[in-house]
C-alpha cells in the first residue's frame, strides 16, 4: 500500500494513533480543514476506550465509554488501516508500518501514547485498559475484611497520579461504606498531593484525603525488596501492608527515523512539531511534554492540527501550545474539579470547586473529542 497527495490533489494527512491524540486530532483537522484534507487514521486499536473512568470499573460502577473506530473514521470521514508505525523516513514523510505497508503523506501526526512498564515487581502495577480485571478481586478482599491494609505508590518518573488518588479514595469509601476498617496510605516523591495543579488544589486534596483517613506520605521514594513490604527514602523508614498499588512507569515508543529524548519521548516545538522533522507533529503521552494527561493530549492535537490546516491552505492562524490542566478527581462521594495553567512542570493561577457528581464534567476537557463522546453517549 502506498498513497500519496497526488491521488486526490489534497492535503493527505496520516494520523497514527486510535486514542485522544489521535481521535481529537482527526476531528480538529476535519473541522479546522474541511476537505481540503484527506485524512488516514493508523491504529491497531479496533475500539476508543474513555480510559479516564475505568477507575469505576473495579467497583462495580458505570463502564467506560466505548466507541468503534470504524464508526470514529467515519464520521470524521478518514480511511482506517490497522496496522502500526514501525518506521518515519523524515524528509519523504514515508510512514511504514509493521504489516509492511507504505504510506506517505502531506503531514504525519503521532498518537502513539507511551509504553507502561511495571517499576516493582511486589506490586499490583496499574494498567487502565484492564483495571477491572487487575482489581476487582482486591476490593472484594477489601469488602470481606481480609485485607486491611492497603498502600498506593508512585514511583519515579512517574505516570500521570490522578487515577492513584482516585483509586486510594474510592476503595477508602468502598471500606467505609461496608463497615470495614482499612488503611489507606498513598506515597508519592511529588512535594503535595497533585502539585502539578498547584498549591490550593493541594491543600484541597490533602483535606479530602484526611477526612477519609488516607495517609499520605510525600517526597517519598520506595522500594518494595518483597510482598507487603515498603521501604521509604529519605530517611530509613519502612511500612508493612497486605497489599500495595502502584503506578506506572511510562517510556516512549521511539519510533525508528525519528529523534528521542530521554526514555524514548519525542522531542516537541511550541507547535507541536518534531523537531528536526519538517510536517511531522506528535501529540500526547508520546511527546517529551512531562505531564501525561489526556487534556493536554488533546491540546497538544489541536495545536498541531491549527499548524497542519494553515500548510493545507485553510484560513487558521496557528497558536503555540499553551496548556492548561481541567480535570476531574473522583472521589466516592462529590468530585473535584480542578484548573491550572502550567509553567515548569507546576500549576499556577489554580482553581478548585467541589461539584455533584451529576453535574460533573467531561473527565478529558477537549475541544472537539468531549462534545463528540457526549453526541454518542
Amino acid at each position: 500500500m502506498s498513497s500519496s497527495s497526488t491521488d486526490s490533489g489534497r492535503f493527505k494527512v496520516l494520523v497514527a494513533g486510535g486514542g485522544v491524540a489521535g481521535i481529537e486530532a482527526c476531528l480538529a483537522l476535519r473541522d479546522l480543514a474541511g476537505d481540503r484534507v484527506d485524512l488516514t487514521l493508523l491504529t491497531p486499536s479496533t475500539e476508543f476506550v474513555y480510559r479516564p473512568m475505568t477507575v469505576r470499573e473495579p467497583f462495580a460502577l458505570a463502564l467506560a465509554q466505548r466507541v468503534a473506530l470504524e464508526q470514529i473514521a467515519a464520521d470524521v470521514d478518514a480511511e482506517l488501516v490497522q496496522d502500526t508505525v514501525s518506521k518515519v523516513e523524515i524528509g519523504d514523510n514515508l510512514v511504514h508500518t509493521e504489516g509492511g505497508a507504505e504510506i506517505r503523506c502531506d503531514a504525519l501526526v503521532l498518537g502513539l501514547g507511551a509504553e507502561i512498564r511495571a517499576r516493582y515487581k511486589h506490586a499490583i502495577t496499574i494498567d487502565d485498559q484492564q483495571l477491572d480485571e487487575q482489581l476487582h478481586g482486591l476490593i472484594q478482599d477489601v469488602e470481606g475484611g481480609y485485607v486491611t491494609r492497603i498502600a498506593f505508590v508512585a514511583s519515579t518518573p512517574m505516570a500521570w497520579p490522578l487515577p492513584l488518588y482516585e483509586l486510594a479514595l474510592l476503595t477508602a469509601s468502598r471500606a467505609y461504606d461496608m463497615n470495614v476498617e482499612l488503611a489507606v496510605t498513598i506515597l508519592t516523591p511529588e512535594t503535595a498531593p497533585l502539585a502539578a495543579f498547584g498549591t490550593q488544589a493541594s491543600r484541597a486534596v490533602a483535606e479530602l484525603l484526611a477526612n477519609h483517613r488516607i495517609q499520605l506520605i510525600a517526597s517519598a521514594y520506595c522500594e518494595i525488596p518483597r510482598n507487603g513490604w515498603i521501604e521509604i527514602a529519605p530517611g530509613d523508614r519502612r511500612l508493612a501492608v497486605d497489599r500495595v498499588v502502584a503506578l506506572p512507569e511510562l517510556h516512549g515508543r521511539g519510533v525508528p527515523g525519528l529523534p528521542e529524548r530521554g526514555k524514548g519521548f519525542i522531542p516537541v516545538d511550541e507547535h507541536c512539531q518534531v523537531r528536526g522533522a519538517e510536517r511531522v507533529y506528535a501529540a500526547g503521552d508520546a511527546t517529551d511534554f512531562m505531564i501525561k494527561f489526556g487534556g493536554i493530549a488533546a491540546q497538544q492535537a489541536d495545536t498541531a492540527a491549527q499548524a497542519i490546516a494553515a500548510l493545507a491552505g485553510a484560513p487558521v492562524e496557528p497558536q503555540p501550545f499553551r496548556p492548561v490542566i481541567e480535570a476531574v478527581l473522583l472521589t466516592g462521594d462529590q468530585p473535584l474539579r480542578f484548573s491550572a495553567h502550567i509553567t515548569g512542570g507546576h500549576g499556577f493561577e489554580s482553581e478548585v470547586a467541589v461539584i455533584s457528581a451529576q453535574d460533573a464534567p467531561a473527565k478529558i476537557a477537549a475541544k472537539y473529542l468531549t462534545p463528540y463522546l457526549e453526541s454518542r453517549a
